[in-house]
């Protein structure tokens, strides 16, 4: 009896493996501890701040005693060495006193906040990470299609207006694009340097210069087919540094290559115009997609967004919402369950108000301290792995662990029916691997019950693409559904995705039931309807 918690970001959102012990970029429940260590370490910075201002301010203060007494005594320095006392001060300033100041200036004051930060660098994202988080900006990016100006601004939909944010830099944007290249994204390169592009033009300072944006921007876009636009953005490079190698090669380049192109096009006869523009208006529509993208992509994203299938109101009529005591069951008859139907073929219900609070905390207190990134298992060698479209975090807890988790269970049980004692861990049902769970001899999984531990402001729907159904995160809410026919054969409309989260941060629990111990529960039939 497992109950499996699974946290999902980001950034979000966010994919790809990393260091085996890191991964911070796929869980904001981890990218919280950084945020509590760079604040470590900005107040150990203004500690040696401090230190550093207060050994000026000791040497600013002698060198304006001497600077006053200098001055005095230059104006009649045989009078003044006449004093006895002068005398012998002047000699104790020079042979003690300038030691002294010599050793204070040559203290190293940043002792504590080196060490402190050598401390803390063990426990810092890498550069893995780092790409990490850029790849999960840019499938928000798709997703949700958002425009680069929208991300960079932080102007993002569900965003709470109280919540501080450093919009992006042209830096930053920069970085994107950099890091979209060396992964031969060039539709997202062109992107992202283009608004780095525009920030520079409104007149942002930074690091990076304009030309070497030109340089990435003009390739990424010849790289994609568009000669004229490559040649545009060249000589823009060239008028800021006529000298540039590569633009000046570049430039000969791709003005050949557009004369020869133009040549072509005007020979060639109408059946061949139409269908160069076709084959144009093919490629634009293909513009930004994966090499690996499926139709059935096409259909998660719309629902993500929103986009869903509407139900006719014939079907909408059907749906209700009800008390449920799950046949009288003692422990509902007089505080029965909220029950609200959330989509009709395949029957998927929600459960409100499953878990208080006080729970969903003691769940979280119990995965945080495991989360591991979520594997799956490799169709062709069978290894359990990492897949950069899969980035949750998982940590797996059993009844015995804690009485809440027990109390869950047994909960689960009450409610669907259903036998929980063979459920496990993994999710959905097996449809290429009939034995997959020969060695659990449970049988396949009959059925999910899914816990919604958060809110999330935006983003972080769970969708079945098959019959265009999307089912919303509401914390404290449990949705139920059966992924076999009473028959026994699988299900395949439950098939099913989540939506990465674009603000916010998605906690879910999951129980899957299995078939062994559900025969006088759910009784088998050969009506697949059923």
């Amino acid at each position: 009896m497992e109950l499996r918690g699974v946290c999902c970001v980001l950034l979000t959102c966010l994919f790809y493996t990393s260091s085996a012990d890191k991964d911070f970029f796929t869980s904001i429940g981890q990218m919280t501890d950084l945020l509590y260590t760079e604040k470590d370490l900005v107040t150990s910075l203004k500690d040696y701040i401090r230190a550093e201002e207060d050994k000026l301010e000791q040497v600013k203060k002698w060198a304006e005693k001497l600077d006053v007494l200098s001055a005095t005594a230059t104006q009649d320095p045989e009078g003044f060495l006449g004093h006895p006392v002068n005398a012998f001060k002047l000699m104790k300033r020079l042979n003690t006193e300038w030691g002294e100041l010599e050793s204070l200036v040559l203290k190293d004051m940043s002792d504590g906040f080196i060490s402190n930060l050598t401390i803390q660098r063990q426990y810092f994202p890498n550069d893995d990470d780092q790409t990490g988080a850029a790849k999960a900006l840019m499938r928000l990016q798709d997703t949700y299609r958002l425009d680069t100006h929208t991300i960079s601004s932080g102007e993002l939909p569900g965003t709470n207006k109280d919540v501080a944010m450093s919009p992006m830099t042209a830096e930053d944007c920069f970085e994107l694009g950099k890091i979209a290249y060396s992964d031969a994204d060039y539709y997202h390169t062109e992107l992202w340097m283009e608004q780095a592009l525009k920030q520079l033009d409104r007149g942002e300072e930074s690091t990076v210069d304009m030309v070497t944006i030109l340089d990435y921007l003009s390739y990424s876009i010849y790289q994609q087919g568009e000669l004229e636009r490559a040649l545009d953005y060249t000589k823009r490079l060239l008028k800021l540094d006529s000298a540039h190698q590569r633009a000046n090669g570049n430039l000969k380049y791709f003005e050949y290559q557009l004369a020869k192109q133009n040549k072509v096009e005007a020979e060639e006869g109408q059946k061949e115009k139409e269908k160069r523009e076709r084959e144009k208006r093919e490629a634009s529509d293909k513009k930004g997609r994966p090499a690996d993208y499926l139709p059935e992509r096409r259909k998660y994203e719309q629902l993500c967004r929103g986009e869903g299938i509407k139900m006719t109101p014939r079907r909408q009529s059907r749906m209700f919402c009800r008390y449920s005591d799950n046949n009288h069951h003692p422990l509902y008859v007089l505080g029965p369950v909220k029950q609200e139907d959330e989509w009709d073929r395949p029957r998927i219900i929600r459960y409100h108000d499953i878990l208080s609070n006080s729970e969903i905390e003691k769940v979280k207190e119990l995965a945080k301290p495991r989360l591991r990134r979520a594997t799956i298992s490799n169709p062709i060698t069978g290894v359990l792995e990492t897949a950069h479209y899969r980035i949750s975090k998982s940590a797996w807890l059993t009844a015995y662990e804690d009485p809440v988790v027990d109390k869950i269970n047994q909960r689960i049980e009450d409610i669907t029916g259903l036998n929980v004692k063979t459920a496990e861990e993994l999710q959905d049902w097996s449809t290429d691997e009939p034995d997959a769970f020969k060695e659990l001899g449970t049988g396949n999984r009959i059925a999910t019950w899914l816990i919604y531990m958060s809110d999330v402001p935006s983003g972080g729907a769970t969708v079945f693409t098959d019959v265009g159904a999307a089912v919303w995160p509401k914390k404290g809410s449990a949705v139920f559904w059966y992924n076999l026919f009473a028959s026994g054969e699988g299900d395949y409309s439950t098939r099913h995705a989540a939506c990465p989260v674009l603000v916010g941060n998605k906690w879910v629990s999951n129980k899957w039931m299995h078939e062994r111990g559900q025969e006088f529960r759910r009784r088998c039939t050969l009506n697949e309807s059923e």
